[in-house]
């Protein structure tokens, strides 16, 4: 549902139904998303997910795989033209990216946006976190946010994770891999590629807490002021038909 959700709000925003919006969020039960490149079935193990109890659905959004468990999702949809968020991919990527740093540090971590390279080498893995991007935003050389980004009608929608509990065995597990030997490979450069704010904090507060620091922090780097709202009823009715139609449809699911 988090998918159609996301969309619905760039639906109206595009519309001029809604305001720019920040959303954060979580997943329950938990869901591997794909990019909406990528070939589910050359790169996500479904049965593993099946027996699980995985979810497992295409994003808006292009990118790599990403097992959503213990961590904080956020959103951010808005109008391309927005002062806010200027310029084109890269300028609006740099432009949230403070605001996420901002995040970082409201939590006590020092956080930083390195310049990254988008060809994928042939160790990298189908999961997100192994994955080149344009900019990566580390804590200690450890990747710990990854985001990814599409624009449509004149809006932009961006959503990323923010991993709690980073468990690479536990992503590798829902991926496919050409030989056991290539999946121990991965799942070792995972876990010394990236980490959740658990491994760089000395205590966890709560998820709310964690939350306002994200939702300080952006409000922050983009110069904003946010103001709590629910879904319109709009909104939630999109959201709705989405999900019916197409979130929960193999037909969009296994579209490639």
């Amino acid at each position: 549902m988090n998918m159609a959700v996301d969309e619905a709000i760039l639906i109206c925003q595009s519309e001029g139904r809604v305001p720019p919006t920040i959303r954060f969020y979580q997943w329950c039960p938990p869901a591997v998303t794909i990019g909406y490149f990528q070939k589910i079935n050359l790169e996500v193990d479904l049965a593993a997910c099946r027996a699980a109890g995985i979810d497992c659905v295409r994003r808006l959004t292009g990118g790599r795989a990403v097992l959503h468990s213990q961590e904080l999702t956020y959103s951010l949809v808005t109008t391309e033209n927005d002062p806010h968020v200027p310029g084109g991919v890269l300028s609006s990527y740099q432009a949230i990216s403070r605001g996420l740093l901002a995040g970082l540090k409201n939590l006590g971590l020092n956080g930083q946006v390195v310049a990254g390279t988008v060809q994928k080498s042939r160790s990298s893995s189908a999961a997100c976190f192994d994955a080149p991007s344009w900019y990566e935003i580390t804590v200690e050389g450890k990747k710990v946010i990854g985001s990814a980004q599409t624009r449509k009608h004149g809006s932009i929608l961006q959503h990323g994770s923010i991993p709690i509990i980073f468990e690479a065995a536990e992503i590798c597990r829902y991926l496919r891999f050409p030989s056991p030997a290539v999946k121990e490979y991965a799942c070792r450069r995972l876990h010394d590629k990236a980490a959740g704010l658990a491994q760089l904090m000395e205590s966890v507060p709560p998820m709310t807490y964690i939350e306002k620091a994200f939702k300080d922090g952006l409000a922050e780097g983009l110069g904003i002021e946010l103001v709590a709202e629910e879904l319109t009823p709009g909104e939630k009715k999109i959201a709705h038909t989405l999900y019916i139609d197409k979130y929960s449809q193999d037909s969009w699911n296994h579209k490639r």
